[in-house]
């Protein structure tokens, strides 16, 4: 099985997505690979302190593979059977990262704490990667830790010994993506953990907008829409079936629903359409909303 990519670069978002991903490593028996990627200097350049290019870049040159061996220790010393590799490359974060998503089974980035002033991941790095990759990634806050992802103990103390945390699968009914659905169940299988997926619609876009104002009639498409969702998932379930599966059909947009759900969460799902949108690539509101502010990690799986 291909090996888990994590982006690091030092900071406390990137270290907190390389125990993330170590762990998620150790639990699909795969290697780990450590990327730290760094833009090349222009010929000529000059530090403030007129340093030509040569210093600095060997200075960043060492810098990077001073991080890569930390890492590397500090991974070894959690997780002693792991396999893990490292790689320093000198060209831009987002193509590097990109390029790693063409043999990565899964990508993992870091992202900013709730509160950033640009929010979760607007102008940075990892969302440039997210709107063009191939592949699944997932985003790790700043400050998260083994024990978020599990249940606390029986006197409600944080424990990493404890069941896992649901997973938390964003579905569209309308447009259901086989490759986002399975990727939660096998989040779920993996962890003996619950999934619970969450599907947002809306009567008005159904029925017109009178149907907002029917309750009798937003009952019945409440039924109708609930009996779909249980439909869509039931191959699903009898494929997985240790998975203990919750179905939720709620109205409105799903996003704000998954970012309620990501505060008791282990990993929230999403997909991420590959088409193209008449400008750049889609994200779409729902995966945005949660990527702008989910608590727990986020897997961004694209689907055609």
């Amino acid at each position: 099985m291909s090996a888990i990519t994590v982006g690091l670069d030092g900071s406390p978002e990137s270290l907190a997505a390389a125990d993330w991903a170590a762990r998620e490593a150790a639990q699909r028996e795969v290697p780990l690979h450590l990327l730290h990627a760094g833009e090349p200097l222009r010929s000529g350049y000059l530090s403030f302190v007129g340093d030509p290019a040569s210093v600095v870049i060997d200075a960043r040159r060492e810098c990077a593979a001073d991080l890569l061996r930390e890492a590397t220790s500090r991974v070894a010393e959690l997780h002693p059977g792991l396999r893990v590799t490292t790689e320093q490359v000198e060209t831009g974060a987002v193509p590097a990262l990109l390029a790693a998503t063409e043999e990565a089974g899964l990508l993992v980035l870091g992202s900013r704490r709730l509160g950033a002033v640009a929010g979760f991941l607007v102008g940075s790095v990892g969302l440039a990667v997210v709107a063009r990759t191939e592949g699944p990634v997932v985003l790790v806050r700043a400050g998260g830790h083994a024990e978020d992802e599990r249940l606390p103990d029986a006197a409600g103390a944080r424990a990493t010994n404890t069941p896992y945390r649901d997973v938390v699968l964003g579905l569209d009914v309308e447009d259901p993506a086989d490759v986002v659905i399975e990727f939660a169940f096998e989040a779920a299988r993996r962890r003996a953990a619950g999934l619970r997926v969450i599907h947002g619609w809306n009567p008005a876009a159904v029925y017109g907008y009178g149907a907002v104002l029917d309750s009798g009639l937003n009952a019945e498409l409440a039924q109708e829409t609930q009996v779909g969702l249980t439909d869509l998932l039931r191959p699903w379930k009898d494929k997985f079936p240790g998975v203990e599966v919750t179905a939720q059909a709620v109205i409105g947009g799903a996003g704000r629903h998954l970012v309620h759900a990501s505060r008791e969460a282990a990993l929230v799902v999403v997909g991420r359409s590959k088409r193209q949108a008449p400008v750049g690539s889609r994200i779409g509101p729902v995966t945005h909303a949660v990527l702008q502010h989910a608590s727990a990690p986020v897997a961004v799986v694209p689907h055609a």
